[in-house]
């Protein structure tokens, strides 16, 4: 008989662990920001920029530790949302303007994760992209 291994299975949870914040990001001293939400139907990546446009806090599910079906649920964003805001609160970040860009499940989830986190959001606009008459569309399913 060979040697039994027992496989523990997680909850499908991401711990939370200390926030890693590079030396230049914890020297700046920000209150405003902007923070862009990029949710597309696999993923969702929320940066946090100052009104210049310098991003200085990122997060996305994949790098939270989601994979696969797991990264592009409400949840998951909720999640990358609260761990960008606490990057950014490092450097002082009071309150933001929200820029959301894509139609993925995380859209509203990831606000809602900015505002439980502490952060005040000031403005809240919509910048997904569409094309005027661009690329032929890819074909229909026909289920």
């Amino acid at each position: 008989m060979g040697k039994k291994r027992i496989v523990t299975k997680e909850g499908g949870s991401v711990s939370k662990q200390n926030v890693r914040v590079s030396k230049k990001a914890r020297k700046r001293k920000v209150t405003r920001g902007i923070v862009h939400v990029s949710s597309s139907f696999n993923n969702t990546i929320v940066s946090i920029a100052d009104p210049n446009g310098e991003v200085f806090a990122w997060s996305s599910s994949g790098n939270l530790g989601f994979r696969g079906a797991r990264k592009s649920t409400p949840y998951a964003a909720t999640l990358v949302a609260q761990n960008a805001a606490e990057k950014a609160k490092v450097s002082g970040l009071m309150e933001v303007a929200v820029r959301v860009r894509g139609v993925g499940p995380g859209r509203e989830a990831a606000i809602r994760g900015l505002i439980s986190a502490g952060l005040e959001v000031t403005e809240i606009s919509d910048e997904t992209p569409l094309p005027h008459n661009g690329a032929r569309p890819r074909k229909a399913r026909r289920v």
